[in-house]
């Protein structure tokens, strides 16, 4: 496959014209940089520059596209301008081709660059003084400075700004990025949070609404069914206050600011599940203080338990048991397991779901399964900030 050459940018060819043409003018006006008297002229005549002055508007094209391929001819053609009369615009163009080796170029040449022309500088500067020892000699030294390293210094200084702009942008870019990547797992985060919450909260009524309502309507008992409906309106009422609230918390805070849950109200939990006909029995151990994020998360996941065992587990006692054991709290609810004679609720396992996020997110362990014929779950929560798993 053929490798193709170059494009020239379009400003170069910009360049490239307007050098050529502005040589081309002063050519015609007999305007040069030395006299044909001048020792160093061995091509005397006007018409001998336009030989290096085309070959600098040809590298001019290539500034850009192959900075050092242009500046090696370049100086090629610069050298040969100096056996001539001169001319100044061939000087302009090799001081900006100097300059935009520096800039467009790879950065190891770049720096070679630099020596180089402060180098020459420094050896125009002192070799002629050194052999003619007139003041005047110095020139030569300023001359190959603001032809040489003037360009090259100037090209180094914008180069350097133009990295620091681009490494800003970059920068910019990144945090961008990474604010946009915050705010997303936020969103994620507190939508995965809202739905724990409406589980946990309403999700224990609706199971006893469906649970009593569905009793009611297969007993053919007034006594039953007055006793269901009861039950019903109770949890309606109450689910229907946990519902407002939460969407009062979504339509940012319009409604008034209520209690966290904490261990002291697992006693009115259980109450709760009594009257909804859960046999519920509560074993605690007086501890000290427990830091607010375990005392929400053990008291969700006890609710959550009772709810599972109102609606799965078979007749029998439900124990809840909080211990707290080498700096951690340990949580654990058994109820009967196996098949289940009368109405049950349909589940879809994002109570366990909710439960097992709650405890990864304070670092904890989660176990919930069958262990004969109970269905237990088993909860440890570390009492100091952890890791989450």
């Amino acid at each position: 496959m053929a490798v193709r050459p170059p494009r020239p940018h379009r400003f170069d060819a910009y360049i490239a014209g307007g050098g050529l043409l502005g040589g081309l003018l002063l050519v015609l006006f007999g305007l040069s940089t030395r006299p044909s008297s001048d020792p160093v002229t061995l091509f005397d005549g006007p018409w001998p520059v336009l030989v290096p002055l085309t070959v600098l508007a040809g590298c001019e094209l290539l500034r850009r596209a192959a900075p050092r391929v242009a500046l090696l001819t370049g100086t090629v053609a610069i050298c040969a301008d100096v056996v001539t009369q001169g001319s100044l615009a061939s000087v302009l163009m090799f001081t900006d081709l100097v300059y935009a080796a520096v800039l467009y170029g790879p950065l190891a040449s770049a720096r070679r660059i630099q020596w180089i022309t402060g180098l020459l500088t420094v050896v125009a500067t002192l070799v002629p003084f050194a052999v003619w020892r007139v003041p005047e000699a110095l020139l030569i030294g300023v001359v190959v400075g603001v032809v040489a390293y003037g360009p090259a210094a100037t090209g180094w200084i914008v180069r350097n700004h133009r990295d620091a702009a681009e490494a800003a942008r970059l920068r910019a870019e990144q945090t961008a990025l990474l604010a946009e990547m915050d705010r997303t797992q936020a969103v994620t985060a507190e939508r995965a949070r809202m739905a724990r919450e409406l589980h946990d909260m309403v999700a224990n009524h609706l199971s006893a609404i469906a649970i009593h309502s569905t009793a009611a309507l297969s007993l053919d008992d007034p006594k039953t069914s007055a006793e269901a409906l009861g039950v019903i309106r109770e949890n309606s009422v109450k689910g229907l206050a946990e519902m407002r609230r939460l969407i009062g918390i979504l339509r940012d805070g319009d409604e008034e600011p209520t209690a966290v849950p904490t261990l002291d109200g697992l006693g009115a939990l259980v109450e709760a599940a009594r009257t909804n006909g859960l046999d519920v029995t509560l074993e605690t151990e007086q501890a000290t203080t427990v830091p607010a994020p375990v005392e929400l998360a053990a008291y969700r996941i006890v609710q959550e338990s009772l709810t599972n065992a109102l609606k799965h587990a078979c007749p029998g006692r439900v124990t809840v048991t909080l211990a707290r054991r080498d700096g951690s709290l340990n949580v654990r609810v058994t109820s009967p397991y196996g098949h289940r004679d009368g109405p049950r609720a349909p589940g879809s396992g994002a109570g366990l779901v909710g439960m097992r996020e709650r405890v990864a997110l304070l670092g904890g362990a989660f176990a919930a399964g069958p262990e004969g014929t109970l269905w237990t779950v088993r909860v440890t929560l570390p009492l100091t900030d952890g890791d989450p798993a």
